[in-house]
């Protein structure tokens, strides 16, 4: 079981490399759904970290839970304010 970490690592990399290439890729007209969709996969974390940060684990557990809440909290918040702001350049003067 010491090679867990390389693995760890590895799939690290991949995923870094894979998410850089496919974002490159994006067309501009689909930011804005995409980024609704990000939204919702933190929302999701939010949900992760709320259950690390009320764990009865000793140790550093709760305390990374807490933090974890705090960061996907302003990460959802603030892709919503930046979604909801490029569709109200889409929106008619009028409206």
């Amino acid at each position: 079981m010491e090679l867990a970490p390389v693995y760890l690592a590895f799939i690290l990399m991949l995923a870094i490399f894979l998410g850089f290439e496919l974002i490159s890729k994006v067309p501009a007209t689909l930011h804005t759904p995409l980024m609704s969709g990000a939204n919702a996969i933190s929302g999701i974390a939010i949900v992760g970290a709320l259950l690390a940060a009320g764990s009865k684990m000793p140790g550093l557990a709760p305390i990374l839970g807490a933090v974890a809440v705090t960061f996907a909290t302003i990460n959802v918040v603030g892709g919503y304010l930046v979604t909801d702001r490029m569709l109200g350049m889409f929106k008619k003067k009028g409206d």
